[in-house]
Order: C-alpha cells, then structure tokens, then sequence
C-alpha cells in the first residue's frame, strides 16, 4: 500500500527538495504553503484553516514541517512586538497546529513518521536571529515531547539541524550574517537541499525504526553537541 506525505513549505528550497524525493521512493506527496503553485494553499498560522485542510487530504502517513521564516535580522533588543510574534506564530505555533492536525489519525492507524525542521541556530544561537533561534529551539523541545509522548504508538517524530543551505529563503538573510554562519562550518561551504532531502527520506521510511525524539544534525561538521 502506498505511503502518503504531507510537506509544509513544500514548494520551494528544502520542503521542495524532500518533496521531490519523497516522490522518488512513490510516496504520493501534498504540499502546503501560502503560494498557490502548492496542493492545497492554507497560512499554517491560521489553526482552523489547517483544520480543514487536514480534513480534506484525509489520512496521511507523514508529515514533514519545512514551513518557516528567517525573521527579523537585528539584535534581540531591536526586535519589535510583530516580528517576534510573526516568526513564532509561523515556525512554532505554526508547525504545532499542523502536527495537533494529523497526529490523531496516524495513532488510529499504529504507522507515522513526522520530520520537523529545526536549525542549527535552536542549538548554537545565531547573532542577529535571535527570534528564530529562539523558535527553532522550541522546535526541538517540541519534538522530543512528541517522540516521548508517542514512543509507543508506531509513529517517530524526529527533528533536523541544518546549518546553512543555498535556498530562496537564505536570500534574505542580511550578507553580513550569512557570511559569519558559513563561516564556522568546518566543511567550509553551505549545503546543497538534496543532501537534507536524503536524511528526511530515510527518517520518514521503515529503515528509521528505533529513533524518535533525536535531532540529527546535518551542518558540515559544525555541530558541537
């Protein structure tokens, strides 16, 4: 029987990449974003329009939160009320609705498999990005309550680090910022989407088995825990 997806985010950088590769191992895949090139269009900040989509794709087998934003590039102190409020709504609250969406229907079922994007900035704390480190930590702890919470279920929640890759997203980052961030990869250059879209295959199939609640890191050796 085939395997069903769902990937936030899924129409450009990362969620694009893992969505494509997912397809690859004919897993039928359902992108959601904002822009309308995706399956179904919904704002993952709005929990009653990701109700209904999650009632209109039905059962799915996995979930792949990719959705998210960079935030505000400024000190913590400049950081005002709405752009701390956005980058939460979208990179935590966001990615909490969505797994509170279809979570149920995978415990119905005994099977899933859920891959959430963190950051290398939700362990290190990247200077100039303190909301979203400071999301993307929360992001973490999400998972590792999620993999405890369901550890005997059938369904494995898992999390990734990646330090810097080259997508439209990055686009925005100030240059002096994102210089600094390649910079302490000791590989000495920033990462290609089809590398993570590997690692979120394999923990989104049968092959990861005896795994939830970790984040694996996937940073050219940047990693120090």
């Amino acid at each position: 029987m085939g395997r069903t997806a769902v990937v936030t985010g899924g129409v450009s950088g990362l969620g694009l990449a893992t969505a494509r590769r997912l397809a690859d191992d004919d897993v039928t895949v359902v992108t959601l974003d904002i822009s309308t090139d995706a399956d179904v269009v919904v704002d993952i900040t709005n929990s009653a329009d990701v109700a209904a989509a999650a009632a209109q794709i039905g059962p799915v087998d996995i979930l792949v939160n990719s959705a998210g934003i960079v935030g505000p590039n400024k000190p913590i102190w400049e950081i005002t009320d709405a752009e701390w409020a956005q980058t939460l709504a979208v990179n935590v609250t966001g990615l909490f609705t969505v797994c509170r969406a279809f979570i149920p229907g995978m415990r119905a079922r005994g099977w899933g498999r859920i891959v959430n994007f963190a950051s290398m900035a939700g362990k290190d704390g990247n200077p100039r990005l303190g909301a979203y480190s400071a999301s993307k930590a929360a992001v973490i702890g999400m998972t590792k309550s999620m993999g405890k919470e369901l550890a005997t279920s059938g369904v494995l929640v898992n999390a990734i680090a990646p330090a810097v890759f080259d997508t439209p997203m990055n686009a925005t980052t100030a240059p002096d910022v994102l210089a600094h961030i390649t910079g302490l990869i000791p590989m000495g250059r920033v990462g290609r989407a089809e590398e993570v879209a590997e690692l979120v295959a394999w923990l989104a199939s049968d092959k990861c088995s005896f795994s939830t609640g970790a984040v694996y890191d996937i940073s050219g050796g940047r990693a120090t825990y």
